[in-house]
């Protein structure tokens, strides 16, 4: 309790507006050693109840506190396929830190930062994935994200042979398209994707399942069971006057073309991207804030964050909020777009808005936002994003219309199994439960891993006949 919570070193805010490279540099080994020591190695380990991956967190923090790292590495890789990701972009301040007990008083030990430290010791030697069993059955796994991945390489581990499909060029899913390369470099996703392909996972790119591909197609080719992890693409919009300008993005497609396509360094590549002057980034979460740093590592001279709700309903992390401040984003809460204004030419130049004032709790269990009359005020922008979500994609469940869904367009699925309405197909995260996050995706991928292997292990031919 009397050892302070070790802090990672950070690239400075007025350098890093002006590259694309990770913001914090992460523990040293020195650092490390001395953040596990604060562990207190609980024996009813509350913050394994937290970890969505059931990582063995008391078990890998003291490896780490006894200078065996590479241990800790291997401890990581039992249950958690992509530990590097997770220790970037898991939000451990409401997971396994939130029930840590020195956050009842005072600051929790920094597990995520130990994962990280942990899943990029290389060492002497390169971490070694884990062996995969004997050859059972094919599985298919539609979708190369953070579900995929994860259903992936524990289907490998229980010894069946697995292929994904992705429909992009490269894998990763949200991974590589969503979060930008200042919190989540792609090299470390690539290395992870290897480390689950020398399990013996195949990787099949640029496949679209439910367009170049069908369902039934993959079941008459061997597969005996399919997972579904297509993930949450489809982009949401106001549906005001004026996003049909020039200079309105979805943060889908401004994020993909800067993140996976490498806009931010055109003309060496070929996507190109609107870099706006004056920003106005239209949302509170996460997305809202990478769309928000980005454009400012793209040149903007001012970028606004414009939420509806108050600062305290924002659901990003605190510390991409922190690091969206540091850098010199404008916050502009209880305020709502209500049309984007036209220059007379096709593009845009500025945003009408309303201000709000907070009702009662809608049920989200957030205070409704209320306008208030005659607020109306404008700001000068000629770029928006909107960042207020994604719906799952649509793609394969309109090729699949004896699929049962649910709430805007989600597969519906078995909670515990991840199976669906129809056998031998499983689905989980955010296809399955809306946009929610890359560990709670990862969590959905394993339990319908077992799930699969609990309904093919009833069979001594397949399934299907």
């Amino acid at each position: 309790m009397k050892t302070p919570r070790q802090k990672m070193a950070e690239q400075d805010p007025q350098v890093r507006i002006s590259n694309f490279n990770e913001v914090p540099s992460g523990f040293t080994p020195e650092q490390a050693q001395k953040e596990a020591a604060r562990c207190l190695q609980c024996k009813n380990a509350p913050c394994r109840s937290g970890c969505p991956v059931e990582i063995d967190i008391p078990a890998f923090i003291l490896a780490i506190k006894e200078g065996d790292f590479a241990a800790a590495r291997e401890k990581l890789l039992e249950t958690n396929s992509l530990p590097a990701v997770c220790g970037r972009v898991c939000p451990q301040e409401d997971q396994c830190e939130k029930v840590c007990v020195l956050a009842k008083k005072g600051e929790p030990v920094a597990i995520g930062t130990l994962e990280r430290f942990a899943a990029d010791w290389e060492g002497e030697e390169p971490p070694s994935p884990p062996a995969a069993g004997p050859e059972k059955a094919k599985v298919a796994v539609i979708g190369a994200g953070p579900a995929g991945l994860t259903a992936a390489a524990d289907l490998a581990r229980m010894g069946y042979r697995v292929t994904i499909f992705e429909a992009l060029h490269q894998p990763g899913g949200v991974l590589v398209y969503g979060i930008p390369e200042f919190r989540l470099p792609k090299s470390i996703v690539f290395a992870e994707v290897e480390k689950v392909k020398k399990m013996g996972v195949k990787l099949e790119l640029n496949q679209v399942v439910g367009a170049t591909l069908s369902l039934e197609e993959l079941f008459e080719s061997g597969f005996q069971a399919v997972f579904v992890g297509t993930g949450a693409g489809l982009p949401r919009f106001m549906g005001i006057p004026g996003e049909n300008l020039n200079g309105a993005y979805s943060a889908n497609e401004y994020l993909t073309r800067v993140n996976l396509m490498k806009a931010y360094r055109f003309p060496e590549y070929d996507t190109p991207v609107i870099r706006g002057k004056k920003v106005g980034v239209i949302g509170g979460g996460n997305v809202a804030m990478d769309s928000a740093r980005t454009a400012l590592r793209l040149g903007a001279e001012e970028v606004s964050i414009v939420y509806r709700r108050s600062r305290a309903e924002a659901p990003a992390r605190i510390e991409e909020v922190h690091h969206a401040e540091q850098e010199g984003v404008v916050f502009r809460f209880l305020t709502l777009p209500l049309r984007y204004l036209d220059d007379g030419k096709g593009w845009m130049e500025g945003m009408e808005c309303q201000k709000m004032e907070l009702g009662e709790p809608d049920d989200s269990g957030r205070r409704r936002p209320v306008p208030i009359e005659g607020s109306e005020f404008t700001i000068d922008c000629d770029l928006a994003v909107v960042a207020i979500g994604n719906d799952p994609n649509p793609l394969l469940p309109r090729a699949l219309p004896e699929l049962k869904l649910g709430w805007k367009g989600t597969i519906e699925t078995d909670p515990e199994t991840g199976a669906t309405s129809i056998p031998g197909v499983f689905a989980g995260g955010d296809i399955a439960t809306g946009a929610a996050t890359v560990i709670e995706a990862m969590g959905a991928g394993k339990k319908a891993a077992r799930g699969i292997d609990r309904y093919l292990s009833r069979y001594t031919i397949s399934p299907r006949g």
